[in-house]
């Protein structure tokens, strides 16, 4: 019989580095699968809970959010932006040129169309109101708004979002539960800080006549969105078509006339005067309920035709 192999290891510094480092990296994957059981325990509770705060087939008069008080609440505050960005123009505290450069500094893609814009009143008006849009879009609806602190929103929408990718039901009544304890409304700085994030140059340009009254709309129509949910409610998202970007029917209504588009010529988004609103189903379906609100490009420069 042969015999058997004896092998010894050295106890060195390196040996016993390898040791802890793997201890540790152990210690770190039970701690995640300790984390996920607790998260998966969670969920189920809060599954088993929605019969409690809702009841099977309950429909609380006034507790969730039809398509038409979105367009409503859509439609008024649609008339807010308006009026200021009219307002504005029609006494500019600063030259026209100047707010377009502003509005162009501000807008996602505006720096790359900014040789579209000559300055013209009707231009720096639909500007401003693109700039709101996106302020409304991603500081108010797709943001979701519960306490006057920036980092603790942006934490429970994130939150939120794993949630909803876990289980749509279950986020729902989160929402809900959550929108119950949101501040009423925003607090000056909690506005001033998302104007100055979201628009800082025109924010810089129009120190005096900031939007704040606009905002503050913004913010109730957003509650009304994400704080009236019930188990079977879906998620609202806004979305705002680019400058320049082609003109889809199904997500954009164009607010005047497109020339080229009736001549069967290609046209494209001049300015979005509102987001769009899509809604997000329990089966993860998009659904657009209210359509951007948009100006073409040939109705933005009619002397281009």
């Amino acid at each position: 019989m042969a015999p058997r192999s004896v092998f010894s290891v050295e106890d060195t510094e390196q040996y016993q580095y390898v040791l802890q480092n793997f201890r540790i990296a152990h210690e770190k994957v039970e701690e995640q699968r300790v984390q996920l059981e607790e998260q998966e325990q969670q969920v189920a509770q809060l599954r088993a809970r929605i019969e409690l705060l809702e009841g099977p087939g309950l429909q609380i008069p006034g507790g969730t959010v039809d398509d038409f008080s979105i367009k409503n609440g859509a439609s008024q505050l649609d008339k807010l932006i308006n009026r200021w960005a009219s307002d504005i123009i029609r006494q500019p505290p600063s030259p026209l040129d100047r707010i377009c450069e502003a509005a162009l500094n501000d807008i996602v893609n505006g720096v790359e169309v900014a040789g579209n814009f000559s300055g013209t009143p009707m231009q720096a008006q639909c500007l401003l109101r693109h700039a709101l849009a996106e302020t409304i879009s991603e500081g108010f609806i797709n943001c979701l708004i519960v306490t006057n602190s920036k980092e603790a929103n942006i934490q429970l929408t994130r939150i939120h979002e794993h949630i909803f990718a876990r289980d749509p039901t279950v986020a729902a009544v989160w929402r809900r539960q959550t929108f119950s304890a949101a501040v009423e409304s925003c607090t000056p700085d909690m506005t001033h800080n998302i104007l100055t994030e979201q628009i800082p140059h025109i924010t810089h340009l129009l120190t005096g006549v900031l939007p704040f009254t606009v905002l503050e709309s913004a913010y109730h129509f957003s509650r009304m969105l994400h704080g009236t949910a019930g188990s079977g409610d879906p998620f609202y998202r806004a979305f705002v078509p680019e400058l320049g970007s082609t003109l889809f029917p199904r997500q954009i209504e164009l607010v005047k006339r497109c020339l080229k588009n009736e001549r069967g010529e290609l046209d494209r988004v001049g300015c979005t005067m509102f987001p769009g609103l899509v809604k997000v189903g329990l089966d993860n379906v998009h659904t657009v309920v209210r359509r951007a609100q948009v100006i073409c490009e040939c109705a933005m420069n009619p002397s281009s035709l």
